[in-house]
């Protein structure tokens, strides 16, 4: 039986088709951050989503853990109807710097668990989002490592870390990419300093230049003042000549 061009295409089609569906459902089905890329040293707002992978059990605990050779100074959850998170913290071996002051613990780990009837069943994601900062300038990622548990006891250990040359691992750690802020945002900052520097230095100018317009017009009145009490006197002095 010959098999027409046509009939061959659509094949290659549908075959093309379903192996990028293969390749694409195991990375869609990873915890991960999202945004996956944030700046050095400043504040953002993530999520950490999480796909429900098992067709017969629900979601029902995540516990995102920190990494404390970069600690965060600041992290804070966002309330999610239906679940509870709580914050552990552990001692640092090197104070953090942050607004002056020694920081001695950081976040090291946050947990949230369903509350009763809440759950992320199956063909699901939930979005646990935080605030994280001041994201350190020292690295160019931060990698959580995460566990996932099921209703019906199975955990998923989020916890293996890719390395560069070799292929992704299963259960890769859920990571985030840091870029160096713009060069520009410095120098527009340097640019908004200067401006301000001139405005000052013309504001300045300015009220030197009403000071000295004020001095001049007062010494200018002072003459016209003399000069009308002169001419007044001489008046005076040639009507009493006159009487």
């Amino acid at each position: 039986m010959r098999i027409s061009p046509a009939r061959r295409l659509a094949g290659a089609t549908a075959l093309a088709a379903g192996t990028v569906l293969t390749l694409a459902a195991p990375a869609f089905a990873h915890v991960t951050v999202q945004p996956g890329t944030v700046q050095q040293g400043g504040y953002s707002a993530v999520a950490f989503r999480v796909p429900n992978e098992s067709d017969t059990a629900s979601t029902v605990k995540l516990e995102i853990n920190l990494p404390l050779d970069h600690p965060l100074a600041s992290v804070r959850t966002q309330p999610i109807p239906g679940w509870t998170a709580t914050l552990e913290k552990s001692k640092l071996d090197k104070p953090l710097k942050s607004h002056g002051k020694d920081i001695t613990e950081a976040v090291s780990k946050i947990t949230w668990t369903a509350d009763a009837g809440t759950k992320v069943g199956p063909g699901q994601y939930q979005d646990f989002a935080v605030s994280l900062g001041a994201m350190p300038d020292d690295t160019d990622k931060l990698t959580f490592k995460a566990l996932q548990t099921y209703d019906n006891g199975d955990v998923v250990r989020w916890i293996d870390e890719a390395k560069a040359g070799q292929p992704e691992p299963a259960k890769p750690a859920p990571s985030l990419t840091l870029t160096k802020a713009p060069a520009a945002a410095a120098g527009d900052h340097h640019a908004d300093s200067a401006d301000a520097a001139k405005g000052k230095d013309g504001d300045h100018a300015a009220m030197a230049s009403d000071d000295s317009t004020a001095r001049t017009l007062g010494v200018v009145g002072i003459v016209i003042g003399v000069l009308g009490a002169a001419l007044g006197v001489l008046g005076l002095r040639r009507k009493s000549n006159a009487s």
